[in-house]
């Protein structure tokens, strides 16, 4: 790109395009095109210093380019609510609402510096920023000590895009489209459903160890040990995955959508603003975080809801409402290999990158966080990856598939509201009682 071209934008000029190569983008970033507008109000324009038309310009781009701007403004009420102790219910409440337009800006943000770090680095940026929101929340719990509400979280998170996601898609689709056999690439579908098995197994494989006599060693220790060593294989399956979608196999992750109008995008602002906004955006993410965590457990009690229900089904439905709508306007326009791979790619995302990098991020940090979870939650994982598994089977699609997908959610949603989960560790107790009893007998 020409230094001129450079400057123009930098300084909100953005007649001067680029034309670098066309950026190679995930299903996930193109999923959050379908929520941005292009503001009606020139603002700038007419402003001759440099400094403050790039401001105002960049203000336009980036905060009123989404059709979900409106909620930005329940930032700074959950800050004041914070500053002002208005109650902790509504801190919760505000900071969830504030997290939707700040992860649809984060995707479009990466997506602008991505145009600057060619097709490779780009196609990496926004693979691996896909789900920045749900691993900014798992760090905070994770440094507040707080597993059960950093596993509910990543669980809700994969649930969700398995069964709600996927199922509105499929849908939607299906009734947009009954005159017509929707289909969509399987091989690309296949990857992702065996990548997700792999990360049921080694969920599973700790609860299953505590039911297995351990001689010479303590349960706790075995477990830990075990889903550390699977974590580190789960990364490296992970960069396997990126190597085989970015290089080797991308033809099967660029869908017909990039092919048509991937020419046609370019840039809106500069490298150096995106890089600014995108830090900006992280942080006040972290900050709303920070509110969620620290008062979830306080809107549980206040509002009568189990926290396993909080994190498991609101959290993930809120904070990644942009990305679910983004799907299911895609599959309405019977574009099934975009929301597939939007809500396969994110639950692959959370399964084999953030659940493990949390694990390694403990062992770092000296906190026991490990892969285990309870009976009733292996259990909901596993039979969804089993039902969508057998959903996706033959390549085709009709609306009967999306609706039991729905009915599946419904009825693990009403489990976690009516069950109160067991705590993981008095399960991992009372798993290690038994099998001591069972061997005594």
């Amino acid at each position: 790109m020409a230094s001129n071209q450079v400057w123009n934008l930098e300084n909100g000029i953005t007649n001067g395009a680029c034309h670098e190569p066309r950026l190679v983008k995930t299903a996930h970033s193109l999923s959050s095109t379908s929520l941005r507008k292009k503001s009606e109000v020139a603002l700038g324009s007419n402003i001759r210093p440099l400094l403050l038309r790039r401001i105002l310009i960049n203000f336009q781009q980036v905060i009123l380019g989404t059709k979900i701007a409106p909620l930005f403004v329940a930032i700074p009420f959950a800050i004041v609510a914070q500053s002002y102790d208005f109650g902790r219910p509504w801190i919760f409440a505000l900071s969830l609402l504030g997290l939707a337009p700040l992860a649809e800006r984060i995707s479009f943000l990466t997506e602008q510096i991505a145009y600057y770090t060619g097709p490779t680095v780009g196609g990496l940026l926004n693979a691996t920023c896909g789900n920045a929101t749900e691993l900014i929340i798992a760090i905070f719990a994770l440094y507040q000590r707080k597993i059960d509400v950093l596993k509910y979280s990543l669980l809700g998170s994969i649930l969700s895009n398995l069964l709600l996601v996927l199922g509105s898609s499929l849908l939607c689709g299906g009734l947009a489209n009954l005159t017509k056999e929707q289909k969509f690439d399987r091989n690309s579908a296949d990857v992702n459903v065996l990548l997700l098995s792999l990360g049921v197994l080694c969920h599973a494989l700790p609860l299953l160890s505590q039911y297995t006599t351990v001689t010479g060693t303590s349960l706790d220790k075995s477990v830990l040990l075990l889903s550390r060593i699977s974590s580190v294989v789960l990364l490296v399956a992970y960069m396997t995955y990126l190597f085989f979608q970015l290089k080797t196999h991308r033809q099967l992750f660029e869908s017909e959508e990039e092919t048509e109008n991937g020419e046609d995008e370019e840039a809106v602002i500069g490298f150096w603003s995106a890089f600014s906004w995108l830090v900006g955006m992280t942080a006040v993410t972290a900050l709303l975080s920070e509110y969620i965590v620290g008062t979830i457990e306080t809107a549980s009690s206040t509002w009568g809801i189990p926290v396993s229900f909080l994190s498991i089904i609101l959290l993930p439905i809120v904070g990644n409402a942009a990305e679910h709508a983004g799907a299911i306007i895609f599959a309405y326009k019977n574009k099934l290999d975009i929301s597939l791979g939007v809500a396969l790619g994110s639950a692959t995302q959370i399964s084999i990158f953030v659940v493990p990098l949390c694990v390694v991020v403990g062992w770092i940090l000296k906190v026991d966080m490990d892969l285990s979870l309870s009976t009733l939650e292996t259990g909901c994982l596993t039979l969804s990856v089993i039902i969508v598994a057998y959903a996706l089977q033959d390549g085709t699609s009709h609306y009967m598939k999306g609706a039991v997908l729905l009915f599946v959610y419904v009825v693990i949603s009403a489990c976690f509201l009516v069950l109160q989960s067991p705590n993981h560790e008095g399960n991992l107790i009372g798993s290690q009682k038994q099998s001591v009893g069972y061997s005594a007998a």
